[in-house]
């Protein structure tokens, strides 16, 4: 069985780029052929995203990176945010401790202006990546973005909508406003949008690198804006804020080995112990949109989120008890207590609230020699902190609104402090070599998306691009969410076992992926953002031999 899919794969030999917009993917092939590796063409894209998708990454932004190196193989990089040495618990005033409300603060501090901003770790983990496994010069990786930022690019109908969404935010500050707000409007698709300013801090970072913000000019004048506008970052914040190799978190599903990240992001322990779970039942003989597979995967995802809210946070403030998450023992006694004809309550907890945006993007990249890097970056909330920095045309994050307002619990806010991340980036190996490598945005519901792509790809032998475009479901123990194209007949079947459903336009963001089979690479990218892969083929002329005359026939 196959999906009737909006977008279509590409396949390509020589290297192949998928990302959420097909600017940033082109970038990234340019790169490549250019001569650039996947590391060289995974950051260019990332900084053309910064410029062609800057609601959802930066650098001034954090995240999480998954690559694989034939001689080395599997490695992490936790580049995410973290609290200014100021911070503390009680920084913010809530207004209340009901669930719907929890995260909400008084004059919304933790949301929009200087106060809600992080300490960043992208532009660390960007610049070290190309730095010690690049072929390329960081300049030559930058260029297309700078040219980018000067010259402008087209706006789609998703930016648009991002834009219109947030004009309110965005408004507030003037160099957000002169960038996003021509005249107080958002543009409409085909407007252009121009960045000048920010061109010439990506210059900046060209020439001088990541000690440009984390230490040098860009840096102190942020600390001056900071200062300027209640903020509590400073260059000190910046000078000591570090990125981390991380242990790769390794399962198995059936005959496929999958590696993914480990904390701070919770993603890759969630995912294996949801596929162990899954494991127990044939999940081969369900249709996508049957009540039966519905309710299964619903009642898995409640079991893990109370494992999670219970259990896993930064590590550096958590003991975490990975192996015993998931270990194929625990998943066996977990899977004894779903009932297949009702839905329940597993020992759900509040334990470790959290407040992740689904505003993120992800991209993958693989090259000729085999290398893999597969990355997933925010901002947080659609445009972060909805600031962008006064002359220099850079959003900063809103990564404050990942932890609890309150104090006294497991994810107040503590100087220096992690929040808990859902990030997973995911590459899944076949007899001991890459198979697939895929990812997506959106917050919480992003290890169930792809753990859903997964089971589509495995079990019901869907295509790449149906895999990744296939209907998705969601819950942490509320209600259940379902994509729209899930009949009535199913939804009246799922209310019926006790399920408080609701029907929304998508679950997390835009999935991307690119698969490795018979010396192939085939990309896709799916419907729910402007994601489109970009494949280089070809290659350079043979070598002819000494005196050979080039003939033309």
């Amino acid at each position: 069985m196959n999906l009737n899919t909006k977008k279509q794969p590409l396949l390509a030999s020589k290297g192949m780029v998928t990302s959420n917009h097909p600017v940033a993917s082109s970038v990234g092939v340019s790169i490549l052929a250019a001569g650039g590796n996947a590391f060289d063409a995974a950051i260019g894209t990332a900084f053309a995203l910064s410029v062609v998708e800057p609601m959802m990454v930066g650098p001034f932004g954090g995240g999480f990176t998954n690559f694989y190196k034939p001689d080395t193989g599997f490695s992490t990089v936790d580049g995410y945010c973290s609290a200014p040495g100021k911070a503390h618990d009680s920084m913010y005033k809530p207004l209340s401790n009901e669930l719907a409300n929890y995260f909400d603060v008084e004059d919304n501090l933790n949301t929009i202006g200087y106060q809600a901003v992080g300490t960043p770790g992208n532009l660390l983990a960007w610049t070290h990546l190309v730095e010690k496994y690049g072929n390329f010069p960081l300049k030559e990786v930058i260029q297309p973005s700078i040219n980018i930022a000067k010259n402008g690019y087209r706006v789609s109908d998703y930016l648009s909508n991002n834009i219109r969404d947030n004009i309110t935010g965005l408004s507030k500050f003037k160099e957000s406003s002169d960038i996003y707000l021509k005249n107080g409007k958002a543009p409409i698709k085909g407007d252009i949008i121009k960045n000048l300013n920010y061109a010439h801090t990506l210059e900046g970072i060209a020439k001088y690198g990541s000690k440009y913000l984390h230490g040098g000019e860009l840096g102190a004048h942020i600390e001056d804006e900071m200062k300027k506008n209640g903020g509590l970052l400073s260059l000190k914040d910046l000078k000591t804020q570090q990125i981390f190799y991380r242990d790769t978190i390794i399962g198995k599903y059936k005959n496929f080995d999958i590696h993914s990240v480990g904390p701070v992001s919770s993603g890759g322990i969630c995912l294996i112990q949801m596929l162990n779970i899954l494991e127990n039942f044939d999940m081969s003989k369900y249709k996508i949109t049957d009540p039966e597979r519905v309710h299964i995967l619903s009642e898995v995802f409640k079991i893990v989120f109370a494992d999670r809210n219970k259990y896993i946070g930064d590590p550096e403030y958590v003991n975490i008890p990975i192996e015993g998450l998931i270990s194929k023992k625990y998943a066996s006694e977990r899977f004894k207590e779903i009932n297949l004809t009702q839905s329940q309550d597993y020992n759900y907890t509040t334990n470790f609230l959290e407040n992740e945006s689904s505003n993120t993007t992800h991209f993958n990249v693989s090259d000729e020699e085999g290398n893999i890097v597969s990355m997933t970056q925010t901002i947080n909330n659609a445009f972060g902190s909805r600031v962008a920095v006064n002359d220099t045309g850079m959003l900063l994050n809103n990564c404050m609104l990942l932890f609890d307002p309150h104090s006294d619990n497991a994810n107040s806010i503590q100087p220096y402090k992690r929040s808990l991340s859902s990030m997973t980036p995911t590459i899944i190996s076949r007899n001991k070599k890459p198979y697939i490598v895929l990812g997506t945005p959106g917050g919480r519901r992003i290890f169930g998306a792809v753990c859903q792509a997964l089971l589509a790809l495995i079990d019901n032998k869907f295509s790449l691009q149906a895999s990744v475009e296939s209907p998705r479901v969601w819950t942490d123990g509320d209600t259940l969410e379902l994509e729209y194209e899930f009949p009535d007949k199913t939804i009246n079947k799922l209310n019926s076992m006790g399920h408080n459903t609701v029907s929304v336009n998508r679950v997390a963001g835009g999935m991307n992926a690119i698969m490795f089979e018979n010396n192939i690479m085939e990309g896709a990218a799916c419907h729910r953002a402007d994601g489109s892969p970009s494949g280089l083929s070809g290659g350079y002329a043979l070598p002819s031999k000494p005196g050979d005359a080039f003939r033309d026939y």
